[in-house]
């Protein structure tokens, strides 16, 4: 049975840590519960921007020394922003985890946000990779034609207009306002004491105080928008779709089944469309589902990427195969090999410190519950079929279904789409 202990320090961050003594090394990380969804729509991206900043130097340190540090550590050092928060995260053998935490607090509380506009061309430049991967790019219009114009459908990573034009002052206002206090969250698992992590973050931080602003409150998703759909014209071989509705709250009882919801449709080898669509008639390379648990809302969606001639039976399959979950028809053993698939990861997934730190970290900056190990086992053991079947049937609607692609022709894929949801052409019109 693992055993986390949680902190907080006078200045309001928590330190929650796991000991696990059978290993060499520390997984640390600095969590802000900060994303692109808490960004002005003229801010868009700045979330990602600081993130990238954080590297180019602080108070105490310059870019090259923090590279430097790290590698004669042997450790590894990175960080990564989504929608809802932003984590500098770092692994390094137990020796040396007061540099770690040296280091990484001043780039966290104190960045010098230098070299801002050699980053700016770095993040352009990402952005322009990323447009250029239509497998990647079509998730974000999903986003977009799911949530409409809230924060929630707007790309993590920015856009080029805010990126070119964002001041210095923008930056630091926002970083001000996020990266401090209770808005914290400092996890690490691995061969420590959390007695002494909470020292060394303590001294660490009460080094390094800085001017603190208020957080605007995050925008609640107040009411679902309508379906949507979106299409980006590129000469691509592939047309890459996503299909898809909001999913269920991160705090959700219910977000149990619909881990195994997705598991049966399209998480694994094993899954439906995975055999349907690539094993059984080699309509696709890449097909599988995906879902994401936010505050107040989720998205559960598939992704396929396909020719042009097997566009529309694949889209069709996915609406045949989520109507037949749906209606309550689960194949022999597939609730069984799914619950055993997930209980498998999980049961994987803790022998990774970075795994468990992650956990801890996460639960903690997104005010979820907690759970045991135990108890998430029995959580999965306790979905019933109809449980998945009603989920199915409450999400995954065809009238409820966006739809986002990517490919040559509109005409071609508003075809496809017109096999699964006809009612969102009208709408588009």
């Amino acid at each position: 049975m693992e055993k986390y202990v949680l902190s907080e320090l006078d200045s309001g961050e928590r330190v929650v840590s796991e000991r696990v003594p059978s290993v060499r090394s520390i997984a640390l990380g600095f969590w802000i519960g900060a994303g692109s969804r808490d960004e002005r729509d003229d801010r868009a991206g700045v979330s990602h921007f600081i993130e990238h900043l954080l590297f180019k130097g602080s108070r105490a340190y310059t870019a090259q020394q923090i590279a430097e540090i790290f590698d004669g550590l042997g450790g590894e050092l990175n960080a990564a922003t989504s929608r809802e928060h932003t984590v500098v995260y770092a692994r390094v053998p137990d020796a040396h985890l007061e540099t770690a935490v040296d280091v990484m607090a001043d780039m966290v509380f104190c960045p010098s946000l230098a070299e801002l506009d050699a980053e700016r061309e770095v993040v352009l430049e990402e952005i322009a990779m990323y447009e250029d991967t239509p497998q990647e790019l079509v998730h974000d219009l999903f986003s977009e034609a799911v949530f409409g114009s809230h924060p929630l459908g707007r790309p993590v990573i920015g856009t080029r207009d805010v990126i070119s034009t964002i001041s210095r002052r923008a930056i630091a206002g926002f970083h001000r306002s996020t990266y401090n206090g209770g808005n914290i969250v400092i996890a690490a698992a691995g061969n420590l004491q959390h007695d002494r992590l909470l020292r060394l973050v303590d001294r660490a931080r009460s080094q390094k105080a800085v001017a603190e602003a208020r957080m605007r409150p995050r925008q609640p998703l107040v009411r679902i928008p309508a379906p949507g759909l979106r299409f980006a014209r590129k000469d691509t071989e592939q047309y890459h779709v996503c299909i898809g509705a909001p999913g269920i709250s991160r705090s959700d009882r219910r977000r149990f089944a619909a881990s195994i919801l997705d598991a049966i449709l399209g998480g694994s080898a094993s899954s439906r469309l995975f055999q349907e669509i690539r094993e059984k008639r080699g309509m696709a390379y890449s097909v599988y589902s995906f879902a994401s648990q936010y505050t107040d809302t989720g998205l559960l969606g598939v992704y396929v990427g396909t020719r042009e001639e097997n566009l529309g039976p694949c889209l069709e399959i996915v609406g045949t195969e989520i109507a037949d979950i749906a209606n309550g028809n689960l194949r022999e053993r597939e609730l069984e090999r799914a619950k055993e698939n997930l209980k498998g990861r999980i049961m994987l997934s803790m022998e990774s410190t970075s795994n468990r730190m992650t956990r801890l970290g996460k639960s903690l900056v997104s005010e979820s519950e907690l759970l045991s190990f135990e108890r998430i086992i029995a959580e999965i053991e306790a979905v019933e079929p109809d449980a998945v079947a009603e989920l199915a049937a409450l999400l995954l609607a065809p009238e409820k279904l966006s739809i986002s692609g990517i490919g040559p022709s509109a005409a071609r894929f508003r075809k496809a789409v017109r096999r699964v949801n006809p009612a969102l052409l009208a709408a588009a019109a």
